[in-house]
């Protein structure tokens, strides 16, 4: 890797800098009629870029930093290939069926030995996905596979053929150990410190997107996998029947096995992830929790961020996201042995859903992307690009860790103490996510937190807060919107930070005297009383639509504005264009509910069943969205 020397300075401005004032998104033109639906990615040891295609080639691109990259076909048609490395001068890849060795034994140009390293059984599903290979640091290779989706219910995922929705450890010489399950898209995988993560999706049982920790013998979350844990190279015992009966029991099971959702989930009572793990301590939760429509809504790539590349950022992790057409970052800390830490947005804009990333020899980062069979932010449906630093320091929060009594925070530049003693200038709130069939789970246990006092460091690199409250499992926004730099007085790019709090560390604790309790919040000011209206004349005047200020906390709530922008298609239509269907209310209540697939047939992706929006917030939801016609 070519380290950077050029000379780290801050920007200095008035206005708060943004993202692309750093990272620059750059294309990479490729060949006319070329359709670069990437599923891998990889920088060959010359630096040359080895690109692997949903549609099944694997092109060589030679000099892909620069203006006149050529690409070269060296192979096609395999199947679905999803994943790409490079290993003692042959390329790795996972088709849909099996791990294959692709080797160009004359050297001249093209891939002329295909071998199966290891395959697996398919049911012909058409989710049956397989991501992969990532290379372990002995050699060997870690693959995950998707499970299907039930035929009645599209949303429930299934198991129909062994390891499905289990990730499969192959030695070079073809020997398959089965390593982990509980996995429901197990799209990025990645090596951290030696050890194997893995980033999921939100769907059926998973409440959000999250960067999680791969384990042998470990469970993950999505019970379609423990259909196998009978077979006798199973490294996990827990068994289906043993998690269903610590589940909310109205989550009953039919003779077919099928999740029976209850009719009213708006107050029912619910189980977290961390629950099961007090039952079975093969349950591994997440390191670090991507919350769902704030960072990304379909995670994938997993890569660690060199040194001497993305100026202070060295060692943190990069996970890209293809539903939102951007990357998030992720700082990790180990506390009591298990990982944690601290997410963050990083760069969006990109053309399509990012799905791959890899590092370019200049130290600059290969994006590759695609959004067939699920939509993404960015229009285009499928690319290549680069995202390049400019050496200039972001002003953003580096760390944030864990402390006995709350966090401490360190930034990339000097923070102003005038403000950053100020209690005004935080917020702490924290919050957990639903384990349940349902399709994903809205923020729940919600709480604000009190930050009692602030210690700024001399140099003005760090904070330490004292928070009231800490709780365990749960993920803890931090906001710092009022903090500014101590030069140019701007804002942080990103100002909100994502924790999750596996483990409290022991240690001593802030006295008081030693930290700042200024405050310049006003009291909240008591709203003047209005007399009621009768009963008679609230019915009879029409609701009033909403304002979208005052609907998008909700939109974001329920993770509504994920898939859809208020003007055009995304995941799934513009708002608008649901308006344009002039449906009643009662319609579409009934439609958030109980979604019609059929009512949006250009749309790869249906809509999954929100019966857990509570009937008020819907029908704001539904007033707005008919505003806009």
């Amino acid at each position: 890797m070519l380290m950077m020397t050029t000379a780290i300075q801050p920007v200095l401005a008035q206005e708060s800098p943004k993202e692309e004032d750093f990272f620059r998104i750059a294309r990479i033109s490729s060949p006319e009629g070329t359709l670069l639906e990437v599923g891998g990615l990889c920088t060959l040891p010359n630096g040359d870029l080895g690109i692997a295609t949903r549609r099944g080639d694997i092109f060589i691109v030679e000099n892909p930093t620069s203006r006149q990259p050529y690409f070269r076909k060296v192979a096609s048609g395999l199947h679905e290939v999803l994943g790409l490395v490079w290993k003692d001068g042959s390329l790795y890849c996972a088709q849909r069926g099996e791990l294959t060795k692709l080797t160009d034994t004359n050297m001249d140009g093209k891939i002329d030995r295909f071998e199966t390293v290891y395959s697996w059984p398919l049911s012909g599903h058409y989710h049956e996905y397989s991501f992969g290979p990532v290379i372990a640091p002995d050699g060997s290779f870690f693959v995950s596979g998707n499970v299907a989706f039930g035929n009645e219910e599209w949303w429930r995922g299934e198991s129909r053929v062994p390891w499905r929705g289990w990730m499969m450890h192959i030695s070079a010489d073809g020997k398959m150990e089965p390593w982990a399950t509980g996995f429901r898209s197990p799209c990025g995988l990645g090596i951290i410190d030696g050890e194997l993560f893995y980033t999921e999706n939100q769907g059926d049982w998973m409440g959000s997107g999250a960067l999680v920790h791969v384990k042998k013998g470990s469970f993950v979350g999505h019970p379609a996998g423990l259909r196998w844990t009978n077979l006798p190279n199973s490294p996990v015992k827990l068994t289906t029947e043993q998690l269903y009966g610590k589940v909310d029991p109205r989550f009953r099971r039919d003779a077919n096995n099928r999740a029976i959702k209850p009719e009213n989930v708006e107050n029912e009572k619910f189980v977290t992830l961390f629950d099961m793990k007090q039952y079975f301590p093969e349950v591994q939760l997440p390191a670090v929790w991507l919350p769902h429509g704030v960072l990304g809504i379909s995670n994938s790539q997993v890569v660690t961020i060199p040194e001497g590349v993305f100026g202070p950022f060295a060692k943190q992790v990069l996970v890209g996201d293809q539903g939102q057409s951007k990357i998030m970052r992720v700082y990790l800390e180990k506390v009591n042995g298990e990982y944690q830490g601290a997410a963050w947005d990083f760069r969006s804009g990109f053309q399509s859903g990012v799905l791959r990333l890899a590092w370019a020899k200049d130290g600059s980062l290969f994006v590759g992307e695609t959004n067939r069979g699920w939509g993404s932010a960015g229009d285009a449906n499928q690319g290549l690009q680069r995202l390049v630093w400019n050496n200039r320091v972001p002003f953003e929060m580096r760390t944030v860790s864990a402390r006995p009594d709350g966090f401490e925070i360190t930034f990339t530049q000097p923070i102003d103490k005038k403000y950053a003693e100020d209690l005004a200038s935080y917020h702490v709130e924290s919050f957990i996510y639903k384990y349940h069939p349902v399709y994903g789970s809205p923020t729940v246990n919600t709480e604000n937190l009190t930050v009692k006092g602030v210690k700024v460091a001399a140099d003005g690199m760090s904070a330490r807060i004292i928070v009231n409250g800490l709780r365990r499992y749960y993920i803890h926004k931090v906001s710092l919107a009022g903090i500014r730099s101590q030069e140019g007085s701007y804002s942080l790019v990103h100002p909100d930070a994502y924790y999750t709090l596996n483990n409290i560390p022991e240690g001593a604790s802030l006295t008081m005297s030693e930290v700042s309790t200024k405050s310049t919040a006003k009291a909240p000011v008591a709203e003047p009383k209005v007399p009621a209206k009768t009963a008679a004349a609230a019915k009879a005047e029409p609701a009033k639509a909403p304002t979208l200020a005052q609907i998008q906390p909700l939109l974001n709530k329920y993770t509504c504005s994920s898939c859809h922008n208020a003007e055009k298609k995304q995941v799934g239509p513009g708002f608008k264009e649901v308006a344009k269907r002039n449906y009643s209310v009662a319609k579409i209540l009934a439609l958030i509910k109980n979604p019609k697939p059929e009512n949006w047939p250009g749309y790869a992706t249906p809509m999954p069943p929100f019966p857990q929006v509570p009937q008020a917030d819907a029908t704001k939801i539904a007033l707005w969205i008919n505003s806009l016609k």
